[in-house]
């Protein structure tokens, strides 16, 4: 579980927001490197000044002059990525001043977060960077450098602009992707190719790698061509929500080629990186929340889970976000244990369920052969002794003869209520939590107990 820093942390003074992260309960953060080269900054990156030397504000200097008698190049002044345009093509990491991260590094390394994966620049959709290509291969390659002596494990980097025409698409990015291999497999990271939409007259339609096959044909070239398993995929559920996909379908025919989940949340009109289940109308979702969890507990995800909330952040004052950030802590765990819900039942040799009712008929129905309950216990009395669903229904004083590594699974909305109950009869066993929201059918009728 990964927190983006985008909309808490502050790039030039970071320590306040990663430790707010820290304090919620995150262990790992995402390295993202757009928060240091934004999309706009790069559209005049390396572009003739237009007044004076500026460019929308931002200072653009001159190529350096070729060295004389044979004195060095002094090294280009101003910005990070000011200076990675003036560098020579072939340069390596220490020619270039620190990158602006290492605040962000060093602030993670001090409150022991992690960085698992991280995010690599790119350009806006309607970019006109004629060299956008070049640009994007050299700061890719420092990200990955970068990468490499952070420990992340893997690196999102979208394909090229998404104005490319289709036929032109798969060639263009494959020499791209291709070109950063020997740079990845150095520094011991994976690219993730991630999924994307394009404007079409203002309107938001699928780009390249929004079609699951072609997503998978993708990462299955490059790694034939590289001859391992160099890149893998990352699917980010605001676009997909834009693009009104079936997200359960994409799980599922990806698989193991997706290593990491996006969630984010957005009303499937406008870009926009919301807390998962805050875009809502009518009291339902708006991203297919449902699908998602569906397709990747059946595709086996055990992947990473980021979680990028970044406008939902920068719209709340920096004294409530330290609460904002624990509800996310909670929905990130709920998440983990939705779509892990079925190692959760691996990890006990035997178990039981509390309630016989629409949770547990659910239970049965959809778990019932693989993980088969020994009994089911219900307060209450008119139940004891009858069967249902072919369970037994028990008292709930008959859980004190449990084995002790047997785990009680309570299939009731009133989980803390109950859960309370078993500690007072001094219950030690496990006690774990059903959930049948996500499952992959139901019972549409509802039986009425009392």
């Amino acid at each position: 579980m990964i927190c983006a820093p985008s909309g808490i942390v502050d790039t030039e003074r970071p320590g306040q927001g990663i430790s707010d992260i820290a304090k919620a309960g995150f262990e790992n953060i995402l390295l993202d490197f757009t928060m240091y080269c934004p999309p706009a900054e790069l559209e005049s990156a390396g572009k003739p000044c237009a007044q004076a030397g500026h460019q929308n504000g931002t200072i653009i200097p001159k190529q350096p002059s070729a060295p004389q008698s044979g004195k060095p190049p002094r090294r280009p002044e101003g910005t990070w990525l000011q200076s990675l345009v003036q560098a020579p093509a072939q340069h390596s990491g220490e020619e270039l001043p620190e990158h602006p991260a290492g605040k962000l590094l060093r602030s993670c390394k001090e409150t022991h977060l992690t960085l698992p994966i991280a995010t690599a620049p790119y350009l806006s959709r309607d970019t006109k960077q004629r060299d956008g290509k070049e640009l994007l291969t050299r700061l890719t390659r420092e990200s990955i450098r970068i990468c490499g002596e952070a420990g992340s494990r893997y690196l999102i980097v979208r394909p090229l602009s998404a104005a490319m025409p289709s036929a032109e698409a798969w060639e263009t990015n494959r020499d791209f992707y291709l070109s950063l291999g020997d740079s990845a497999r150095k520094s011991g990271v994976t690219i993730l190719l991630e999924n994307q939409c394009r404007s079409l007259n203002g309107h938001l339609i699928r780009g390249a790698c929004a079609e699951a096959e072609e997503a998978a044909s993708w990462v299955d070239s490059l790694n034939e061509a590289v001859g391992e398993e160099r890149f893998g995929f990352c699917m980010n559920t605001g676009t997909y929500n834009l693009c009104g996909q079936n997200m359960r379908e994409i799980a599922v025919q990806l698989g193991s080629r997706v290593k990491a989940v996006l969630l984010r949340d957005c009303d499937g009109q406008q870009e926009s990186s919301l807390l998962p289940f805050t875009a809502v109308c009518g009291g339902q979702p708006r991203t297919d929340w449902l699908g998602l969890i569906r397709g990747l507990r059946e595709s086996g995800f055990d992947g990473e889970l980021a979680l990028d909330f970044s406008d939902t952040a920068a719209v709340f004052s920096p004294i409530l976000r330290p609460q904002l950030l624990t509800l996310a802590k909670s929905v990130a765990e709920y998440f983990k244990w939705q779509i892990g819900i079925e190692n959760t039942l691996k990890k006990y040799p035997s178990i039981v369920l509390f309630g016989a009712g629409n949770m547990c008929r659910n239970y049965m129905k959809c778990y019932g052969e693989k993980y088969p309950p020994l009994f089911t216990c219900d307060n209450n009395p008119s139940l004891w002794g009858t069967t249902f669903c072919g369970l037994e229904v028990r008292a709930p004083e008959s859980l004190a003869c449990l084995p002790k590594d047997c785990a009680i699974f309570i299939c009731n909305i009133y989980y803390r209520e109950i859960a309370q109950q078993l500690r007072g009869m001094q219950v030690t066993n496990p006690i774990e939590f059903f959930n049948d929201e996500y499952m992959p059918s139901f019972y549409f009728d509802r039986l009425q107990r009392y």
